[in-house]
């Protein structure tokens, strides 16, 4: 017999625990320094940020998997690259020299201006032999806790274990005038924070859409694998 009862909730898909690719307001809780795989020498610099608090009714990741005694974030989470491609010492295809180190002082320079912790960059001048002890000092001293500020955050789509589709984070890429972070404070009429456009800012997964019924998921809810 059909029957209407034991249907069990339909309140729609759950609000994720990870931030998705957006414009977003958020406070960072840790900064980190990764290697990636294909080249030992480059580097990206990542920020491991917490959005505004959700509300009452969202209940995000623990902040210590291991001590739930120690609560939940109260906003989505997700570790953000400050840039898409990894840092290295180069030389632009015009002949211009890159430097690695650099590039990430800059960032963390603009990390310190729109946090109005400028007087870090002082305190620290010529005090760390390499950029690893410079990155460790600013993660340690961390002038940058508890502060909101404003971040255009685009991604490149990859299938999760789950075959969904989530998002690997990055800053987009600023176009003169613009940025792609600014203090939290700043009026919408003097942003120069960059729009947020999906059409440029998401590179897509090429799928195999037969693969998948016609249907490629995408993720809605948070998969258990994420780990902040």
């Amino acid at each position: 017999m059909i029957s209407s009862k034991d249907l069990g909730s339909n309140d729609g898909p759950s609000v994720s625990k990870t931030l998705s690719p957006g414009q977003h307001v958020c406070k960072i809780n840790k900064i980190t320094l990764d290697v990636p795989t294909f080249n030992k020498d480059a580097l990206n610099l990542v920020l491991h940020v917490e959005s505004e608090p959700m509300g009452d009714d969202f209940e995000g990741f623990f902040i210590d998997k291991d001590n739930p005694e120690k609560g939940r974030y109260e906003g989505q989470v997700g570790r953000v690259k400050t840039s898409e491609y990894a840092y290295s010492d180069g030389v632009t295809k015009s002949g211009i020299k890159v430097s690695r180190d650099n590039d990430i002082v800059r960032v963390i320079k603009t990390i310190c201006s729109v946090t109005k912790s400028l007087s870090w960059l002082e305190a620290n001048d010529n005090k760390h032999e390499t950029i690893h002890e410079y990155v460790e000092a600013f993660a340690s001293d961390a002038p940058f806790k508890d502060k909101f500020i404003k971040l255009c955050i685009g991604g490149k789509e990859y299938l999760n274990k789950e075959g969904y589709i989530n998002h690997d984070l990055h800053l987009v890429r600023t176009q003169r005038g613009t940025f792609n972070m600014e203090a939290a404070d700043v009026h919408e009429d003097h942003s120069k924070l960059v729009k947020y456009d999906p059409d440029t800012h998401i590179k897509k997964k090429k799928t195999d859409v037969d693969s998948f019924g016609g249907n490629v998921p995408t993720s809605s809810s948070v998969s258990s694998d994420f780990d902040l």
